[in-house]
């Protein structure tokens, strides 16, 4: 009796490693092939070892408090995830792969917990969304895109207001500005947000203006 109790834990143990690392490995495949910062190994260790938390939990915790250790995983998570968010001039990138290793270790602690079906179709559902939902944030960002631009122009040319003019003519809105001005020259910086389309036909626009002595796009 006893040892068909050690081989079914046995059993069980393993089915939940090997769960762990097939949902684990799937979202850090199509975080790999974008070339993400947390890739295939990253969200792979991070399912297995949240499994493998959530397993000791149950086993070192109180008969009364099991989830002693398990509550941890997020606070650890937490961390991680931090780590892979970053600022690139006025975007904030990293947060989708963020979201992925927190639902990574999400997978883990369902599996660890003995929630297979929860856990797959929670693992299937971070795939679908990460590969077909990209389709359609790429075309958001096409309609709703925010740029920044900087204009250098001599002071005789008094085009203070011809470049915001020309936003507003393009369709572009003005989310922040400055402007400084060093010996002859009239440098602005503008944040701007509108259709890509718009953006384009902007930057040819000023690409053709001669009175530009420097245009950073």
């Amino acid at each position: 009796m006893e040892l068909s109790t050690g081989i079914h834990a046995y059993n069980d143990l393993f089915i939940k490693l090997a769960l762990a690392m097939v949902l684990g490995g799937a979202v850090g495949i199509e975080r790999e092939l974008r070339s993400k910062s947390a890739g295939f190994r990253t969200l792979l260790l991070i399912c297995l070892g949240s499994t493998l938390f959530t397993i000791f939990s149950q086993i070192l915790g109180d008969p009364g408090n099991r989830d002693r250790v398990a509550s941890n995983i997020v606070t650890g998570i937490g961390f991680l995830g931090a780590g892979v968010i970053f600022r690139s001039n006025s975007r904030v990138n990293g947060i989708t792969t963020a979201a992925s290793i927190w639902l990574s270790a999400a997978l883990g602690m369902g599996i660890g917990c003995g929630f297979y079906v929860a856990s797959i179709v929670g693992g299937i559902l971070v795939v679908t969304i990460l590969v077909v939902f990209s389709s359609l944030d790429r075309l958001i960002d096409k309609l709703n895109q925010v740029r920044e631009y900087k204009i250098a122009y001599p002071y005789e040319e008094c085009q203070q207001h011809k470049y915001e003019d020309l936003f507003a003519e393009y369709g572009l809105a003005i989310q922040s500005r400055a402007q400084s001005k060093t010996g002859n020259i009239i440098t602005g910086s503008w944040t701007v947000k509108g259709n890509e389309k718009k953006h384009h036909a902007f930057i040819e626009d000023i690409l053709h203006d001669n009175t530009v002595t420097e245009f950073d796009f």
